[in-house]
């Protein structure tokens, strides 16, 4: 892993991981937490729902959901609707190549990865309670149906066991940031762009407006998330 890519072999990975794998010519990626005997826990939405931008961009992205040319003898078919599932890895892959999620990374780090999705300044807990929260909620659900708003709010509990107090229309994921931050950048930047002309410089306010709304916005700098235990997400 490094400046450019998380991309790991299956060699490397370990029970705990938050991994994922880019769809649809890298628009966005499917996240999920490996448990270990090829073994891959996360959150699915139908069509119009999996990235959740709370914006008409949802509407235009397939489902996330594990697919494969050829039918898994080991994983159950994937139900329509949406809940946490169980899948091998290849199906959780479902051709893809396979991505670690960064936690504990620095400011610099982070704001030098241009897309997000990819990495935190939040500090994962360790590997047993990751492993618990992700079979915990498969077992027995939970009970709020926006706890959740895509793939990667999913993992991103289960590594930290932050939420935040009030959800919003938009996820917290920072993909689902990253998908609407650029068009948002550019609107919050008009003002500033109308005193020059300068195209580097429209440019450089739009890469700043950009990168400080990500950085606002990761779960590791937000002070409106809670620490909330994995039993209680089922009540």
């Amino acid at each position: 892993m490094g400046l450019l890519s998380n991309r790991i072999g299956r060699g490397s990975l370990k029970p705990g991981d938050h991994i994922y794998s880019w769809r649809t010519a890298y628009v966005y990626a499917h996240h999920g937490i490996y448990v270990g005997n090829d073994k891959v826990i996360h959150f699915t939405r139908g069509r119009g729902q999996e990235v959740g931008t709370g914006t008409v961009l949802d509407f235009l992205l397939l489902s996330s959901g594990p697919a494969q040319s050829q039918p898994c003898s080991t994983c159950p078919p994937i139900e329509e609707g949406h809940g946490i599932v169980s899948s091998c890895l290849d199906c959780f892959l479902a051709g893809g190549v396979l991505y670690r999620f960064e936690y504990g990374v620095s400011p610099a780090l982070f704001l030098a990865k241009a897309r997000g999705g990819t990495c935190t300044l939040a500090v994962s807990d360790p590997d047993d309670i990751i492993v618990h929260r992700a079979t915990y909620l498969l077992d027995n659900g939970f009970g709020c149906c926006n706890v959740f708003k895509n793939c990667e709010d999913f993992a991103i509990y289960c590594k930290t066991g932050l939420l935040v107090v009030e959800q919003g229309i938009i996820s917290q994921s920072g993909q689902a940031i990253s998908i609407i931050g650029g068009p948002l950048a550019a609107v919050l930047s008009t003002p500033l762009c109308l005193v020059t002309t300068n195209v580097y410089g429209m440019t450089a306010r739009a890469i700043g407006v950009y990168c400080a709304s990500r950085y606002a916005a990761d779960i590791g700098m937000r002070r409106d998330v809670v620490k909330v235990a994995v039993e209680d997400l089922s009540q």
